[in-house]
């Protein structure tokens, strides 16, 4: 598949979990960023398709890089990743742009089903 996608998250662990997912639902364009500051030198250089971002992070945190990229970029879909208990972050998220949200640790299941009706 030709899309490209991000992932952010500063724990590598996720990132590594997430791309073996990606990978096995055949996509070949992934970029990774470990922090908010990263993703978006990322997103300014490459024509992205998705962007899986995490709330938590440290130095800018998801909502804010969700917030720059929506600014200039409001058609790229962004779903946030965030760890249960975060209610009040995803509903800013997606007061902000986001399209969906994924809650960490996911079922790979619902991981798929998500990320495949954003892309179709």
């Amino acid at each position: 598949m030709d899309e490209k996608i991000m992932i952010v998250d500063d724990a590598l662990f996720m990132r590594r979990v997430i791309r073996k997912t990606l990978t096995e639902m055949g996509y070949q364009h992934i970029l990774e960023a470990q922090n908010g500051e990263e993703a978006l030198v990322l997103f300014r250089e490459h024509q992205l398709d998705l962007v899986i971002l995490d709330i938590t992070m440290p130095g800018k945190s998801g909502i804010e890089v969700l917030e720059e990229i929506h600014d200039e970029n409001p058609a790229l879909k962004v779903i946030m990743c965030s760890a249960i208990g975060q209610e009040m972050m995803i509903q800013k998220a997606l007061e902000a742009g986001a399209v969906d949200f994924i809650v960490k640790p996911f079922k790979k299941e619902e991981f798929c089903k998500v990320i495949d009706y954003h892309l179709a």
